[in-house]
C-alpha cells in the first residue's frame, strides 16, 4: 500500500499525574485475533470514519480528534472532552458498540465535544509494509478526574495504567509486545515528569509525518526515524524491531 492509500487514524495518549513519580499512561492490549498489532500493547485509537468528518467540518485534524475521543469511549469507556455522568457515558458506549453514529448519540444526549482537550503530539506514516498502512495522528490528553476505564473485551482484552518506563521494561522482559511506533513514543514519554511537561515538549516540535526507513550500519540493518523531532532513540536493529 502506498503512502497515498494509507488509512487515516488517530490515537490518544491518556496521561494521569501521580504526584509522587512519573505519570501513568492508559494502555490497552489488543486481541491476538486482530489483523493489526494483534497481541500488542498500544494506546487507544483507530481509523478515522466518515462520520468523524461530519463533526469536524471536514477538517482533517479535527476529524482525527473526534476519532480519538470516539475510539477511547469504545475501547476504554473513558470520555475525553465530554462532561457526562457514568450513565450517559455507558449509553454512548453501548450505542457506539451497536453501530449508532457518534453525531446522533451526542445530539440525543445534548452533548458537544471539546476538541481542545487533545494536544497534538506526533504523526506516524510508515511505508514499505506488506499490509495496510495507517497514517496515525497521536494526541496527548489529561485523564479526567476519577476516570475509571473499562476494557471492551473484544478488540482489546486488557487495559492498564502504566508508566512509560514500566511498559518498556515489560516488553524487554518478554511480558508485553510493543510495535515500533509505540516503543519510540514510550521512550519519548519516559522523559516527562507530568502532563504539563509533556504538553510543553510537544509544542516545541513541528507535527510532521514520521516515516521509518532502513539503514545499513556495519552490515546490519537498522530501522530508523529522522532526528530532531523529540525522540531520544531513533534507531533499532531490524531483527529486534516489531513492525505492524
Amino acid at each position: 500500500m502506498s503512502q497515498a492509500e494509507a488509512i487515516p487514524a488517530a490515537t490518544v495518549i491518556v496521561m494521569r499525574d501521580t504526584g509522587s513519580g512519573p505519570p501513568e499512561l492508559l494502555m490497552v492490549e489488543r486481541s491476538r485475533a486482530m489483523a493489526f498489532a494483534g497481541g500488542a500493547l498500544v494506546f487507544p485509537g483507530g481509523r478515522i470514519d466518515p462520520g468523524d468528518h461530519l463533526l469536524a467540518d471536514s477538517h482533517d485534524d479535527a476529524a482525527a480528534r473526534v476519532a480519538a475521543i470516539r475510539e477511547t469511549i469504545e475501547e476504554a469507556g473513558l470520555a475525553l472532552g465530554l462532561p457526562c455522568d457514568p450513565d450517559t457515558l455507558a449509553t454512548l458506549r453501548a450505542g457506539l458498540h451497536g453501530g449508532a453514529p457518534f453525531a446522533q448519540l451526542l445530539a440525543e444526549a445534548g452533548l458537544a465535544l471539546d476538541l481542545d482537550v487533545l494536544v497534538p503530539f506526533a504523526r506516524w506514516l510508515p511505508h514499505g509494509l506488506p499490509h495496510r498502512v495507517f497514517d496515525t495522528r497521536f494526541y496527548l490528553a489529561r485523564a479526567p478526574e476519577g476516570a475509571d476505564p473499562q476494557v471492551d473485551g473484544s478488540e482489546n482484552v486488557r487495559l492498564c495504567w502504566s508508566t512509560a518506563q514500566a511498559a518498556l521494561g515489560a516488553a524487554d522482559r518478554g511480558e508485553a509486545t510493543l510495535i515500533y511506533p509505540t516503543r519510540r513514543n514510550l521512550e519519548r514519554l519516559a522523559l516527562f515528569d507530568g502532563f504539563d511537561s509533556a504538553m510543553a515538549h510537544a509544542g516545541s516540535f513541528p507535527i510532521v509525518p514520521i516515516t521509518p526507513f532502513v539503514e545499513s550500519r556495519d552490515g546490519v540493518d537498522w530501522l530508523c526515524i529522522p532526528e530532531g523531532f523529540g525522540y531520544p532513540v531513533t534507531a533499532e536493529r531490524m531483527d529486534r524491531a516489531v513492525r505492524a
